[in-house]
């Protein structure tokens, strides 16, 4: 029997780290995977001694590693009462971008909390988030923390941004898959914004506006289609806008339980690996927001 792949999660003992476990551990119990926490801390030989720290440093830098995965692992049993789940934990000596991205090469998922201020203040520059969802090959799941909000409460559709292109048929398969795992609705949305009208058909009376929403419905469809066989008991709702993809996506992911888009859209150069529209929303949606290679 093969094996199944592990869904990995970074944390960092940030608010936002401990939703993304939380939500890590139900999507691993939703797929009956395995779940696999990491965080990182420093060591001599990678980074130096750090100037004026005491000696005893790197003892107390592997103790609160070890505390921050001991909580990891309490937080992820919380989320799946119930549930007995396989929890695996490492404490890694790399950059935490590139330990996720090399456990990324095997995974089924990763997920990495946004607004991850306690990175910054253990002295590791740049986005953990925007670095491992523009190079990991598997999909990735950016969860923000919200004060007054909790990820793995929410209900709603799963929605994702269809744009016609071959990048979102990755995006729509997997935004099929969690729907059926979490037994809930899938919006389907096709945002379009650049299509050129006549001036004198701005307002969409005239047949250049109905010829328009025609095309766009059918670009919809075709993505679509055959997904209903491999999904029967999904139920799919499709909504084709004139708006700018991030302004819509944004919009419906706020009573939304998941957004899922493709890596870049139709518009992306072939070397852009993270697009505009993902980018975009990575950092800005409400609900956790998954982006599919």
């Amino acid at each position: 029997m093969t094996a199944r792949r592990s869904i990995v999660v970074g944390t960092d003992g940030s608010p936002s780290s401990h939703q993304a476990v939380a939500w890590a551990a139900q999507e691993a119990a939703l797929r009956n995977s395995p779940l696999l926490v990491i965080t990182t801390m420093f060591v001599s030989g990678a980074y130096g001694v750090p100037i004026g720290m005491p000696t005893r440093f790197f003892e107390d830098e592997e103790r609160d590693g070890k505390h921050r995965l001991a909580t990891a692992t309490e937080i992820a049993a919380r989320a799946v009462p119930g549930h007995t789940l396989d929890v695996q934990t490492t404490l890694c000596t790399g950059t935490p971008a590139g330990e996720l991205l090399e456990r990324a090469k095997s995974a089924a998922m990763v997920v990495v909390g946004s607004n991850r201020t306690g990175l910054v203040e253990r002295g590791f520059l740049g986005s953990v988030s925007s670095a491992v969802a523009t190079h990991a090959r598997c999909p990735v799941a950016v969860v923000r923390h919200g004060a007054d909000s909790d990820v793995t409460r929410l209900d709603g559709p799963v929605v994702v941004g269809v744009d016609g292109s071959a990048h979102s048929e990755p995006a729509i398969s997997a935004a099929f898959e969690e729907a059926a795992l979490r037994q809930c609705e899938l919006v389907a949305v096709h945002a379009w914004s650049d299509i050129d009208l006549p001036v004198n058909d701005e307002e969409g009376t005239g047949s250049s506006w109905k010829q328009a929403v025609t095309q766009e419905t059918a670009v919809l469809s075709e993505s679509l289609a055959g997904r209903a066989e491999d999904f029967p008991d999904v139920k799919v709702r499709t909504m084709v806008v004139m708006d700018h993809p991030v302004r819509n996506l944004r919009e419906q992911a706020t009573n939304a339980r998941l957004l899922v888009v493709g890596s870049r859209g139709r518009g992306g150069f072939a070397s852009m690996l993270l697009g505009s529209t993902s980018r975009a929303l990575m950092h800005s949606v409400s609900c956790p927001l998954l982006v599919v290679r």
